[in-house]
């Protein structure tokens, strides 16, 4: 029985970057996702005790549709836990540094779905979700989904219609190249943080949206604020808490080049920013502040992969680390 539950235990750790990519982008919370790994590492190993792994055909598949209603169920939850939450919800960010540059664990982590796509996967049901991110960021074919979630096929491809049409409504089909967001994202950080007020009207596009999700535990709105005037304002103020001592690091975020901000040894904000179909502008920026969601969130936790540290106005070149492909969201 225990060499039953340790091989159960490999084959579980052996497609466990890949359950946490799925499950992360049903739920957009590190946390849940945790939760969730480990719920489906019980029931996988209390099935392996009943029956011999290798009866298992397709462990991954079975891994999967595990993992998927673990999670489907979850987002039960965390939709409950939305009615009551304290102004705008983000999605917890992503960070990529938990990994090995060269490790394929580094690799699944990055599948996930940039912030604001994730943002627009908010507004679709459980089920659209689920079927949209095994669709199209993960490749999977309606009729394996359709085992996943236990649907038929062509109800499976009206859940991936009704999900496609939903998001390619609000996110643009193009999206820059990786050195034209990394060039976006410095100018608009040393124009917002360096308190260029001129540099930063030019960055902003006119209707620019800017959430921050502070959970009522760190500095945030109780609603977006939109439009270029209130959010040159905004960004005015946390100028100011720059001359204070708030330093800044430039980190991969969910995949996009974005700029982590500490205030001594903790971290005081992720901002993520999008960008106007030309790449020219910046139409949202998405800010959080919630200290639980920057838990994981550490000082010495860059790996080198995306830039220097340092002051505003002192960035020079981003680091080259080579183009991060045109992932989910060209689908998008």
């Amino acid at each position: 029985m225990a060499e039953r539950t340790e091989g159960a235990t490999q084959v579980f750790v052996d497609h466990r970057e890949l359950l946490f990519a799925i499950v992360y982008n049903i739920l957009g919370s590190v946390a849940d996702t945790e939760d969730v790994l480990q719920e489906t590492w019980l029931s996988w190993t209390g099935r392996a005790r009943r029956t011999p792994p290798e009866a298992i055909t397709n462990p991954r598949a079975y891994l999967v549709r595990i993992g998927v209603n673990h999670a489907l169920a979850r987002r039960a939850a965390i939709i409950r836990r939305r009615e009551t939450y304290v102004g705008p919800w983000l999605p917890e960010p992503l960070l990529d540094e938990a990994a090995p540059e060269d490790s394929a664990d580094r690799t699944l982590r990055t599948e996930s779905v940039s912030l604001a796509l994730l943002v627009v996967l908010e507004s679709l049901t459980p089920l659209e979700r689920a079927v949209f991110v095994l669709n199209e960021v993960f490749g999977y074919a309606h009729t394996e989904i359709a085992e996943v979630i236990d649907r038929s096929p062509a109800a499976v491809r009206q859940l991936a219609h009704r999900a496609r049409e939903h998001v390619h409504a609000r996110r643009p089909l193009y999206r820059a190249r990786p050195r034209v967001r990394r060039q976006a994202t410095e100018r608009f950080v040393e124009a917002a943080l360096g308190g260029d007020i001129g540099a930063l009207m030019e960055i902003l596009a006119p209707d620019v949206t800017v959430w921050t999700d502070g959970g009522g535990k760190g500095p945030a709105g109780l609603r977006p604020v939109r439009g270029r005037d209130k959010a040159a304002r905004l960004f005015a103020g946390y100028a100011a808490r720059r001359g204070s001592g708030l330093d800044i690091r430039y980190r991969r975020v969910n995949g996009d080049d974005s700029a982590v901000l500490f205030a001594g040894e903790s971290p005081y904000a992720v901002m993520v920013m999008d960008l106007t179909p030309d790449g020219e502008r910046v139409s949202d920026v998405y800010i959080v502040t919630n200290p639980e969601k920057l838990a994981r969130v550490r000082r010495d936790g860059e790996t080198g992969e995306v830039g220097e540290t340092g002051e505003v106005g002192e960035t020079g070149e981003v680091g080259e680390t080579g183009e991060v492909g045109e992932t989910e969201e060209e689908h998008a």
